[in-house]
């Protein structure tokens, strides 16, 4: 599994004007195959700091997502409202029972 842990931190404003965009990407890529969990969200404390977790069955299925057209429409989305920074980390790593055995 693939997991993908995104901190975006925005200005204010920014997020209020980009949910509609957000709520699209949010749906269609967990309409996607290889999409296990897909989600935004912002810090209670800081509304300004947005998070995205994504988890994919496999690499492939991620490189896939990342030419899909609701993908373009978003990069489109932010390109209007660009985000201050952005951190991306990518994590491979295998979905273990909760609590461990």
């Amino acid at each position: 599994m693939i997991v993908l842990n995104v901190k975006i931190e925005t200005t204010p404003g920014a997020v209020e004007a980009m949910k509609a965009a957000i709520a699209a990407m949010e749906k269609a890529s967990r309409a996607e195959p290889g999409c296990v969990e897909y989600v935004f969200c912002t810090e209670v404390n800081n509304p300004t700091q947005m998070r995205i977790i994504e988890h994919w069955k496999d690499i492939a299925s991620l490189k896939t997502h990342f030419t899909l057209p609701h993908m373009a429409a978003f990069n489109e989305a932010i390109r209007k409202h660009p985000p201050k920074s952005m951190d991306v980390k990518m994590f491979d790593g295998t979905a273990l029972p909760f609590p461990p055995k």
